[in-house]
């Protein structure tokens, strides 16, 4: 009894240090959770607190310059809108913007510092109006910008003008546009055959500056002379055409060219006002031409000697006459100017027949020559003809 007594009283013992600890156990357990309770309450206190206090500004690039921030973005595009409005009575029919390279990277801070009206007095200097333009390059270089695509192709048509006319330009695009073989050429007609512009020219839609758009008729003349401006010279003080020339790397005839009405034997005046534009064409046409033509062969003239006639007497052997020929040639003309003919076809119609002369070389002792001789050999002349006297002999 006493054994099986102190046996229940220690299992007891152990029961109630183990109910001791499970109650401390939870104790801690509970006081852990409201620590972390406590802490996750704080930080949410917190950012709450933090994103009640941050501020956004807006940082503006133009075409990769920093230019400054702003505390309003929507003043950005305000002033943009004001540029785009102010040119827009100057570039009338003409679609403007501005601002294309333009980005803005916004920021949140809890302290805002910007100075709008001098990042926007900046912005406004630094960014250009810009329109919506077509530019015909050369070579994969743009050299001029129209309104759009219709006035491209217009200024392509006006320049092939230049050369041609109209009525050739419409015979040569219906050809174009048909696998027809073409008729014999007539006698004494020429007709146009293909116009190449030698440079390869290709057009695209870009942004630039208004100011640079010009009218089909403005592209024409710049492509043709690569200048919108004449330069002028006044003449001065001991000037004259070939020094003139000479100072602006021109000929005389090029200078004459340059200035209808002047020829070499104008009389410049003091004050006067030359042209002096060197030409430099950014693109150059080439007209190609068919012709047929019947065209005379000169006979030529030959002189036959012979001993069976005396010398200085002459006969005539065959008399001469000239011959015709029909060829077809092809000429080449660029910008105006004829760099080639080749002959594409040629037919003898009436050949040319030479004049004959026949030149007699024989000669005959007893038959003068018509030279006279002296006198004779040791002889001498004692009176000469001269003036003696008074009077001449």
């Amino acid at each position: 009894m006493f054994l099986k007594s102190k046996n229940e009283e220690q299992k007891l013992s152990k029961l109630n240090v183990l109910s001791n600890g499970k109650s401390n156990m939870v104790k801690k357990a509970a006081v852990s959770v409201l620590l972390i309770s406590s802490i996750s309450f704080n930080m949410a206190f917190a950012k709450e607190s933090e994103s009640s206090t941050l501020k956004e500004i807006y940082h503006i690039y133009t075409n990769g310059q920093y230019v400054g921030a702003v505390s309003d973005q929507t003043k950005v595009q305000s002033m943009l809108n004001k540029k785009v409005e102010e040119s827009s009575s100057q570039f009338k029919d003409l679609s403007l913007t501005a601002g294309s390279k333009l980005s803005v990277v916004p920021e949140q801070v809890f302290t805002p510092n910007t100075d709008d009206k001098a990042t926007l007095q900046k912005l406004e200097s630094l960014v250009e109006v810009e329109a919506k333009a077509f530019a015909l390059s050369i070579n994969d270089e743009m050299a001029v910008y129209v309104k759009d695509l219709d006035a491209y192709n217009e200024a392509l048509r006006k320049l092939k003008l230049h050369f041609v006319s109209e009525a050739e330009l419409n015979i040569l695009e219906a050809r174009n546009n048909t696998s027809d073989t073409l008729p014999d050429l007539k006698e004494n007609e020429t007709r146009i055959s293909n116009l190449i512009i030698k440079e390869k020219v290709s057009g695209v839609t870009v942004e630039t500056n208004p100011s640079q758009i010009v009218s089909p008729d403005d592209a024409v003349k710049l492509l043709l002379e690569g200048t919108l401006e004449k330069e002028l010279y006044t003449v001065a003080t001991g000037d004259v055409l070939g020094t003139i020339a000479d100072k602006h790397s021109l000929t005389s005839a090029g200078l004459m060219a340059l200035n209808p009405g002047i020829t070499d034997s104008t009389v410049l005046q003091i004050g006067q006002e030359l042209n002096v534009t060197v030409l430099k064409p950014l693109i150059n046409i080439e007209v190609q031409y068919e012709k047929k033509a019947v065209e005379t062969m000169l006979h030529t003239k030959k002189v036959e000697e012979t001993e069976d006639m005396y010398k200085g007497d002459t006969k005539v052997k065959q008399e001469g006459s000239d011959g015709q020929k029909e060829a077809t040639y092809l000429i080449s003309k660029v910008n105006g100017v004829q760099v080639g003919q080749s002959v594409i076809e040629e037919t003898m119609l009436v050949e040319p027949k030479d004049h004959i002369v026949l030149k007699g070389t024989k000669v005959i002792p007893s038959r003068g020559s018509g030279v006279f001789a002296w006198p004779a050999e040791g002889g001498y002349i004692s009176s000469k003809m001269g003036h003696r006297w008074g009077r001449q002999h």
